[in-house]
């Protein structure tokens, strides 16, 4: 009998990251604004485990993708179609790119710009002068997503540094960082404070044993669908029964 990995698979980690997203977001309509008392910030801190989660796993993903066109396509249409579940969510501007800010859009699109940035580093065809100038357009191009552009330099950092977990979560730290660095000036400081607890997620990623899991690729699919739809829910709910 074939022992069983021990720590857990990449279906179980994304289903955790599915689970405080939604925390994460259903906090936000059920006690919304930025309220100080310690259960809302408990269960934000929660939804903090989400987006190192998912910068890891777009990083991975692309080591195992046959087709990173394909994955790089398909990431954009649903980060389209999640644009408008995040806007209604959040009363975000519908038009695409309208507002030139961060978390104008949710964070498929950052992470977008992310994967493509690191298919341009590994790129065989590009010389460096080529690459970093593209790199840098991807950074920028993430700018208005939910994260922002360190959401993309996260991802590009963890994929130059796979193989090596403590570079890949230094990397990760310091992109965060800038963000709540950024939202204590301009936005609010104990919630900008709060995105730093995202290093409660690198134990769990640690525990990553480096297989699929259950569900092989359905589970992707059930994360590409269920990020949209969780916002749409949502937003309907916000709008049209609690109002």
């Amino acid at each position: 009998m074939t022992a069983k990995p021990r720590g857990l698979s990449g279906s179980a980690l994304k289903l955790i990251a599915i689970v405080a997203m939604t925390v994460d977001h259903a906090t936000w309509v059920f006690l919304p604004g930025y309220r100080t008392d310690a259960l809302t910030l408990a269960l934000h801190i929660i939804g903090r485990l989400a987006a190192p989660t998912m910068m890891f796993f777009i990083a991975e993903g692309y080591y195992h993708t046959r087709d990173v066109k394909k994955y790089a396509g398909r990431m954009l249409l649903f980060a389209l179609v999640s644009h408008f579940g995040y806007g209604l969510l959040f009363n975000k501007n519908l038009v695409p790119f309208r507002v030139i800010a961060p978390n104008q859009t949710g964070i498929l699109w950052g992470l977008s710009m992310g994967l493509i940035a690191l298919a341009v580093y590994k790129s065989e065809r590009l010389r460096a002068w080529q690459k970093w100038p593209l790199i840098g357009l991807c950074l920028l191009a993430a700018y208005p997503a939910n994260w922002s552009t360190p959401a993309a330099a996260a991802v590009l950092l963890m994929g130059i540094f796979r193989g090596n977990f403590k570079k890949q979560m230094l990397g990760m730290t310091l992109c965060v960082a800038v963000y709540a660095a950024i939202y204590v000036l301009t936005i609010q400081p104990l919630y900008g404070l709060l995105q730093m607890t995202v290093v409660l997620a690198i134990p769990l990623l640690y525990s990553y044993n480096g297989r699929r899991g259950a569900g092989g690729k359905a589970m992707k699919w059930l994360f590409y669908v269920y990020y949209p739809a969780h916002m749409f829910i949502l937003a309907f709910v916000k709008h049209f029964i609690l109002k």
